[in-house]
């Protein structure tokens, strides 16, 4: 019986396309999995959206002399249709800043206040009196009192780990403006009581056995040094509306919701506007009540945002006490740094989703990125390394095979599958091993082991490569052409069974090798290799291809390093 699987991916900020790291931080992965459990037969819903609210969204629009709604809605296009080119197949990609999402966090805050969860206080905030605006935490840098790291933000030391308050900076100042013209005011905010969910959470955490172990040992770090009250309310003018029994909250006239607070929301608001596009019921994926309980969740994200969904984004559900679906599995990731170092857009390092498909296909991205996702540890990329691996893995592996045993198929067969013949044991052998190593890469794909799974797949294109050194239908074809025919045929039938395994990572290539035999959708292998290397029927025409990977030659990588700030 398929599986029901709910697959989210951290939502990407708005404010600007995002590079490699935030691609396979998160989004890829999730990606990568959703099509291994749809080609499986499983039901799969993938949903992910646009993090629309707060000051970078407010302060990027201004930049742009755009309103933030105009910015924030053309934004959401650039990034829909960059991830599209990426073959990232979300089933809805939404927007935080939809109606369902503002309904669905006031229903929140609303319920949470009346478990005894949320209340007012009077709290002091840092006012930037050049900026004329209260700084959200971020937004206050300094010198930490923990470590001494002198570019410290307000909500945490960057260089320590350590969670702080802007006003436990030294030396604070405006990241807005730069200004040391600050003051602290008092602001009334609306905060929720995490403290007095410390022991539901740690019971929470405590019962998920199956989550890797980098996402437990952050939420364990949290929880160890004890849930703090957070505000869940900003000084902003965009965002959502505090409201009270369906009118202004008295004396939050001009605040929103904290964007930590409306962003995991987003989840389901999007599921809930997936569904009413595609008549389905939404609730049987997120209500226990309603049907959820036989949904496995997973969530896919960068280590940097593990915390606020172990922790906060639970407390909201949880706090509740609504039957709400929790996550099943986290998958959570190290970061991708640009020859160690970050990222960074205003300072021209590292290559972002638009400037990569301008050089190459994006299949080329994607087995890179996936073969060595950091799950174990962060990962540098350096486009040296880029360039070797898809050289020797897409060009020389896989492209290689595909282009000699077509190439001389057509020249001593035609193009059709050659009839004749009977496997032997070099046939018997490459069945064995595929048999082992597919199990394999799809349990690897299944415990979510990205790496591994690459690693095995390869495994499983150098096995056609090694077949075809040994049966050597070329040498055969003079003496013995039905012996021929037997390693061509063979040869044929492991492209088709290549398109099926590699659809999750190289989609775009996999569609290739189908097309080549005029399929399209194919399930995947449960049964002995011998069965999927013998679907082909001798006579069946077959198309020749294209060359599929163009080497990456040493005068391009010259060029991409001086152009993207390499090291």
């Amino acid at each position: 019986m398929p599986k029901r699987i709910l697959i989210t991916s951290a939502l990407p900020y708005i404010n600007g396309i995002k590079h490699l790291g935030n691609l396979v931080g998160s989004m890829l992965p999730a990606d990568v999995y959703a099509r291994f459990e749809r080609a499986r037969g499983n039901e799969v819903v993938f949903i992910c959206a646009t993090d629309e609210h707060g000051t970078p969204a407010e302060l990027a629009a201004l930049k742009e002399k755009q309103t933030v709604e105009d910015y924030c809605a053309e934004q959401h296009e650039v990034q829909a249709r960059a991830g599209e080119l990426f073959g990232l197949s979300y089933d809805y990609f939404g927007r935080s800043s939809n109606p369902s999402n503002h309904a669905l966090t006031q229903h929140f805050a609303n319920v949470l206040e009346e478990k005894g969860l949320i209340e007012e206080r009077v709290d002091k905030q840092v006012y930037s009196v050049d900026d004329a605006r209260f700084l959200p935490d971020r937004y206050v840098e300094g010198t930490c009192p923990n470590c001494g790291f002198e570019k410290a933000r307000g909500d945490q030391c960057d260089n320590c780990g350590r969670l702080l308050d802007p006003v436990d900076l030294i030396d604070p100042y405006s990241a807005v403006s730069g200004s040391h013209n600050i003051e602290v005011r008092e602001t009334r905010h609306l905060y929720l009581l995490q403290s007095k969910l410390q022991d539901r959470i740690e019971n929470w955490v405590e019962s998920q056995k199956t989550w890797p172990q980098l996402t437990r040992s952050i939420a364990l770090k949290w929880l160890k040094e004890g849930l703090r009250d957070r505000s869940i309310t900003r000084d902003l003018k965009w965002g959502i509306p505090v409201e009270k029994d369906g009118a202004s909250r008295p004396g939050f006239e001009e605040k929103v919701f904290y964007v930590w607070f409306d962003a995991p929301i987003a989840y389901i608001a999007s599921t809930k506007d997936w569904a009413e596009a595609h008549n389905e019921d939404w609730e049987s994926w997120w209500r226990t009540d309603k049907g959820a309980d036989d949904v496995s969740y997973v969530q896919f994200m960068g280590k940097d945002n593990v915390a606020f969904h172990t922790v906060s984004f639970p407390c909201t559900l949880i706090g509740s006490e609504e039957s709400w679906k929790t996550v099943d599995t986290l998958k959570s990731l190290n970061w991708l740094t640009w020859y160690g170092g970050k990222f960074s857009t205003s300072e021209g390092r590292g290559i972002f989703m638009d400037q990569a498909l301008e050089l190459l296909p994006a299949d080329y991205w994607r087995w890179y990125l996936m073969a060595n996702a950091p799950e174990s540890d962060d990962t540098s990329f350096t486009l040296e390394s880029f360039a070797a691996t898809v050289n020797k893995d897409l060009a020389d592996v896989l492209g290689n095979f595909v282009n000699r045993i077509t190439r001389f198929c057509k020249s001593k067969f035609g193009e059709e599958v050659p009839a004749g013949g009977e496997a032997g044991p070099v046939e018997e052998k490459l069945y064995l091993e595929l048999d082992q190593r597919i199990a394999a890469y799809t349990e690897y794909l299944e415990q979510m082991e990205f790496r591994k799974a690459c690693a095995e797949l390869r495994a499983i294109w150098a096995a056609g490569n090694e077949y075809l050194q040994e049966a050597a239908p070329w040498a055969a074809f003079k003496e013995d052409p039905e012996k021929a025919a037997v390693g061509v045929r063979t040869g044929l039938n492991l492209i088709r069974l290549f398109g099926i395994l590699s659809q999750p990572v190289v989609p775009f290539t996999s569609d290739k090798l189908l097309a080549i035999f005029c399929e399209t959708v194919t399930d995947w292998p449960s049964g002995p290799a011998s069965d999927s290397l013998t679907v082909l029927t001798p006579g069946q025409p077959f198309t020749p291809p294209q060359v599929l990977f163009s080497k990456i030659e040493d005068d391009q990588i010259t060029e991409w390093k001086e152009r993207f700030g390499a090291a």
